[in-house]
């Protein structure tokens, strides 16, 4: 289970002294722990791996928008440690699927539900976002989109 293995990797990073891995594995078993909670388990109980995705997704989402903050505050010595934290987030990460991938997707489901006004553009996103299953990135598909109109 991917859960596991991310606590064991704990255990890994301490005796290598890796920095940025040990703060990124505490910061997602943390969030595991808020998870649970939030569900009603104990700390104690497992997350399944669709679960874990979901909290990694979560997590890198917020350090893209940090480092998009940080960029924007000209605070480069901050968006350093928080792209180390997203590129090693993304290892746990199912590979994400492309625009070129994701467009055939959106004209199929434009065709299927007859989508021809730009009104109904957030069902056509609704529609792919379905279909493909957390596969893409949500912003890729929105672009896509848009780009059909």
């Amino acid at each position: 289970m991917l859960y596991e293995d991310i606590k064991a990797s704990l255990k890994e990073a301490m005796k290598n002294k890796a920095e940025v891995e040990l703060r990124t594995i505490r910061s997602m078993l943390t969030a595991f722990t808020n998870e649970l909670v939030a569900g009603g388990k104990t700390p104690q109980d497992t997350l399944t791996d669709d679960a874990v995705i979901a909290v990694i997704k979560r997590l890198a989402k917020q350090r893209r928008e940090s480092i998009d903050q940080f960029t924007k505050a000209g605070r480069d010595d901050l968006v350093e440690p928080e792209r180390a934290e997203l590129n090693y987030l993304e290892t746990y990460l199912p590979k994400m699927m492309s625009r070129a991938k994701i467009k055939p997707i959106a004209e199929q489901k434009k065709t299927e539900l007859n989508i021809d006004d730009k009104s109904k553009m957030g069902l056509l996103i609704g529609a792919v976002m379905k279909e493909i299953k957390g596969k893409a990135d949500g912003a890729d598909v929105k672009a896509v989109v848009e780009s059909l109109f």
